[in-house]
């Protein structure tokens, strides 16, 4: 167990206009504007307990393992790149009703205190408000990316 002391975690909820169940199937496909999945250089994607991934975007590698995927409600998997100081972190997402749309929440935790690892805090922003756009029928391209995104 990581010392809580020493590492943070992140917190992101948007409220998203269609079911959970949409929500949920559109966060796993590297076809949806909004997910990490879509902008890649290299993506290989195996959405399912104990299945791997590898995203490589602008030069940085990261990968984990899915360790939850419970449809609609839950998705949970292992999160490492250079941003983690190549420590294990673990991102979990959650999907509840609200209403006609889905309260989505990022949860990123085990992450080192350190300045690397805020970096997360820019690039899930960018990611969620792009599937927000997405999902209400908006242009995700008029999202900016986070300062520096492409310099790293």
């Amino acid at each position: 167990m990581k010392d809580s002391k020493k590492t943070m975690e992140l917190k992101f909820e948007r409220i998203i206009p269609a079911p959970p169940g949409k929500v949920f199937d559109g966060w796993l496909s590297p076809k949806t504007p909004g997910t990490p999945w879509h902008e890649k250089q290299k993506l290989l994607l195996s959405p399912k307990v104990d299945g791997f991934f590898y995203w490589l975007i602008n030069g940085t590698a990261h990968y984990g393992r899915f360790t939850q995927i419970e449809r609609p409600r839950r998705i949970q998997h292992t999160w490492m790149s250079r941003y983690t100081s190549g420590e294990e972190s673990t991102v979990t997402v959650t999907f509840k009703q609200k209403g006609a749309d889905t309260l989505m929440t990022l949860v990123h935790s085990g992450l080192p205190k350190n300045e690397l690892s805020k970096a997360h805090k820019a690039g899930w922003n960018y990611f969620l408000d792009k599937l927000a756009k997405t999902f209400s029928g908006e242009s995700a391209k008029s999202v900016k990316e986070p300062k520096g995104w492409r310099d790293r």
